[in-house]
């Protein structure tokens, strides 16, 4: 005989544009498979996200308790839609895009954002790098983008120095030069 399973909350995390979520896919299958009327959760969250900019995506983590009650937390915007809005990059295909295998924070190749060195040459080399960078950010608007992200419980531990390094490595890694 089998035994019955000891009933625990779940946990769903889900990506979702601030003031922007309904019932349709990913929310409402990711909600409804765990029993959660997806239509409760859509109305709350989108007023919980009113003072965001619209459609900035906003990291959701849903505890759904046995009884199909459910509660969630809202993080902060990840870091690079982060950098992409504050470097002024247009939407393509409303999604904001980094340059790929671009040019990093230690690299001789400065604002030029050759890429990563290879063996070909021309448009296609080294994945994307023929985007090279794609916009510009300040020290200033990297120390606030740091600052959103102290505020978040999970990184309470880290120092803000060690997350203004990491928010500038990950510029460098999608193509975002930081300029003094």
């Amino acid at each position: 005989m089998a035994r019955k399973a000891i009933a625990k909350d779940q946990i769903v995390k889900l990506i979702v544009g601030a003031g922007q979520a309904a019932p349709s896919p990913p929310v409402g299958p990711a909600l409804g498979s765990k029993g959660v009327k997806s239509m409760d959760f859509c109305k709350e969250f989108n007023a919980r996200t009113q003072n965001y900019v619209p459609g900035t995506p906003i990291p959701a983590r849903v505890t759904v308790r046995p009884d199909r009650s459910f509660t969630f937390e809202l993080r902060t915007p990840p870091t690079a839609s982060l950098l992409l809005s504050a470097a002024g990059v247009a939407p393509t295909k409303n999604k904001l895009k980094g340059a790929g295998n671009a040019a990093g924070p230690n690299s001789n190749a400065g604002l030029e954002g050759r890429g990563k060195s290879s063996n070909q040459t021309g448009p296609g080399a080294a994945g994307n790098s023929s985007l090279g960078t794609v916009g510009q950010v300040s020290l200033k608007q990297v120390y606030e983008i740091a600052k959103i992200k102290t505020s978040e419980t999970r990184l309470s531990g880290i120092g803000l120095e060690a997350i203004v390094k990491s928010v500038i490595a990950q510029a460098g890694s999608m193509g975002v030069v930081v300029v003094p």
